[in-house]
């Protein structure tokens, strides 16, 4: 029987409740096409970092280095201070792990109430993938004279050919690969002309390599415009990681909201991070109300990129038979506990 080594990572707030539901679904998946995961609790969060001072020990790095991939519930914990967690822990395991690419599907599925006027499934279905390790993101900068009133803070863009340059083949393979082949990047090339400049140029210089490749550009503002007005335009949107980060929040609300909307943390040659990416959410911990359907379609995705195919698809089509029942897709509204949507989607697998 094929076997992996997950490490399963529940972090903080109703990270645990909901990637315990996605534990489910997919031990059901596995009983079924015949594999196995072997799951390793990985012990990071804020409740760790209140007690040991710790985010993230290089010895837990190494150990995720053997693994196969990594379950995330959330990280952000009320006691401690904005940027610790997210700095010391995802962007460090970004990182340290190479985890190149982000990447989030946008996919609005039948029966989910979707806040666009008369657009549904056939409308919403592209995805984005999203530089991961360098950009604003990758912490070039500093703080002169901080904490005065001549205080000077720079925080500098940092763009590779490299990271670029393997950012971009990742979104053209996956483009190639899709039924509608169509790449748009979208970038700031009339104001940021030193960083899309290169962005644009490595653009160009790959598209020779991919000739069934329909290539479209947007500005940044753009996108977000014909991402409420036209998202049927959408494939494959490629960008840098700030820009990213902001598009794919508009495009999880576009898709049902943040209870349903799933991401990767890629790294192709490595050990990639599939998350729900609607947060800790303390405030619904413990009560039974968070949705799980996010993280349970980030297992969807890791098992994806663990090539079972055949049981991702089943994960999925199990997801869109419970929704029809549910009464709303935040959390909350679903009309039944979070372990109940749980068993559902197992149950629809076994």
């Amino acid at each position: 029987m094929r076997s992996y080594n997950i490490g399963w990572f529940p972090g903080d707030g109703i990270g645990p409740e909901v990637t315990m539901q996605g534990r489910k679904v997919l031990d059901a998946a596995g009983a079924r096409f015949g594999f196995k995961i072997n799951w390793n609790h990985i012990d990071l969060g804020g409740e760790r970092y209140l007690k040991t001072g710790e985010t993230v020990p290089d010895s837990v790095l190494e150990e995720m280095r053997g693994l196969d991939s990594i379950y995330l519930g959330a990280i952000g914990h009320p006691d401690v201070k904005p940027g610790i967690l997210e700095q010391g822990i995802l962007l460090k395991i970004r990182f340290a792990l190479d985890q190149y690419i982000n990447l989030r599907p946008v996919k609005l599925y039948p029966g989910v109430e979707c806040p666009l006027k008369d657009k549904g499934p056939e409308q919403i279905d592209y995805v984005v993938v999203r530089e991961n390790t360098e950009g604003l993101y990758a912490g070039s900068g500093g703080c002169l004279r901080k904490g005065t009133v001549h205080e000077i803070a720079v925080q500098e863009s940092v763009n590779t050919y490299m990271g670029v340059e393997r950012c971009l083949r990742y979104a053209f393979e996956l483009a190639a690969a899709r039924p509608r082949k169509k790449l748009t990047l979208c970038g700031k090339t009339n104001v940021l002309t030193f960083a899309f400049g290169l962005w644009d140029r490595v653009f160009h210089e790959l598209a020779k390599d991919y000739p069934q490749v329909e290539l479209d550009y947007a500005h940044v503002d753009a996108t977000c415009m014909w991402m409420v007005k036209n998202p049927e335009w959408f494939d494959v949107i490629v960008t840098d990681n700030m820009f990213g980060d902001i598009i794919t929040d508009l495009g999880a609300i576009t898709q049902g909201g943040l209870g349903i909307a799933a991401g990767g943390n890629i790294n192709p040659e490595g050990v990639s991070m599939f998350e729900p990416i609607g947060g800790s959410a303390p405030k619904y911990t413990g009560q039974g109300k968070a949705n799980p359907l996010a993280a349970i379609l980030a297992g969807q995705m890791m098992l994806t990129e663990l090539k079972e195919d055949a049981a991702a698809q089943a994960v999925e089509q199990a997801v869109i038979g419970i929704l029809p029942t549910m009464a709303g897709q935040g959390a909350g509204r679903m009309g039944m506990t979070t372990d109940e949507v749980g068993d559902r989607v197992a149950e629809a697998i076994a």
